[in-house]
């Protein structure tokens, strides 16, 4: 596959004119949209790269495979292709929520292409483990998943305002919503299965970038212990318990979610 056909596989957008770059990567059930509210203090100043991984937003549907995207591997690879398409190097990868995961592991694999990761929302694995906290029961994903087979929509209506965590704020749960409901359900289901059945915790030590962890406050999908965790088992790592309640602070709290990445940025 040539760059242009991976630069339409990804709907892949590149913005502003700065010398540094920054790679925003969405979360599951999510694309680039999602990135709307923090995009206009960086753009003046970055050289910025939006993209959808395939089977979400605006990507290429058709290229989606079970076997290709049946671990984070395939994710993985979108990142890499879309680097290596726009020849980019010392990238600071801005990944939400999975894309954390994915973007680390593109770095162990491809280090020379990233100068550091920024993590929202991050988690090594989701399920709760002997001696580990992720915050999930398998029984719970095993429901989620059956949920989002039998009624698709109602899970997304479930799971939105859940997730958002900020009941003052309902057009943001319905913003996310829609954006659930807008992606094709076999591809969105196979997705959280892969994104809630990860387990990242061996490779965490393999990472050789430096890394920011930014940990909402009260996150009904990554409890603290897990970005806790992280922090401890990442050499070169940071942490920041944020104000923001909720697992998108991209989306409820812009402006903390802003000064956290600026600040890193600038140090």
């Amino acid at each position: 596959m040539n760059e242009v056909q991976i630069i339409a596989r990804n709907n892949v957008k590149v913005l502003g004119t700065g010398e540094r770059t920054l790679m925003l990567a969405h979360g599951f059930g999510c694309d680039q949209s999602m990135w709307k509210y923090i995009l206009p203090a960086f753009e003046p100043h970055y050289r910025i790269v939006l993209f959808d991984y395939v089977g979400s937003g605006h990507s290429d549907l058709s290229a989606y495979t079970s076997e290709r995207y049946g671990s984070l591997r395939g994710y993985v690879q979108d990142v890499l292709d879309i680097m290596e398409a726009l020849e980019l190097q010392d990238v600071t990868f801005i990944g939400h929520s999975v894309s954390s995961m994915i973007g680390m592991l593109a770095s162990i694999e491809r280090p020379e292409y990233f100068a550091e990761l920024i993590m929202i929302g991050p988690s090594a694995r989701y399920l709760n483990d002997e001696g580990y906290v992720g915050g999930f029961e398998k029984s719970d994903v095993t429901e989620l998943l059956d949920m989002m087979e039998l009624n698709f929509a109602g899970w997304a209506g479930f799971l939105a305002p859940i997730a958002m965590k900020n009941p003052e704020m309902p057009s943001l749960s319905q913003a996310l919503e829609r954006s659930f409901i807008s992606t094709d359900p076999v591809i969105t289901r196979e997705f959280a299965e892969v994104t809630f059945f990860s387990d990242c915790r061996e490779e965490l030590p393999k990472a050789k970038v430096p890394i920011l962890i930014m940990q909402c406050s009260d996150d009904s999908i990554v409890p603290i212990s897990a970005g806790e965790y992280l922090h401890a088992h990442l050499r070169d790592s940071s942490f920041r318990l944020m104000e923001a309640k909720g697992h998108y602070p991209h989306i409820s709290h812009p402006e903390e979610t802003i000064s956290l990445i600026q600040s890193y940025l600038n140090t």
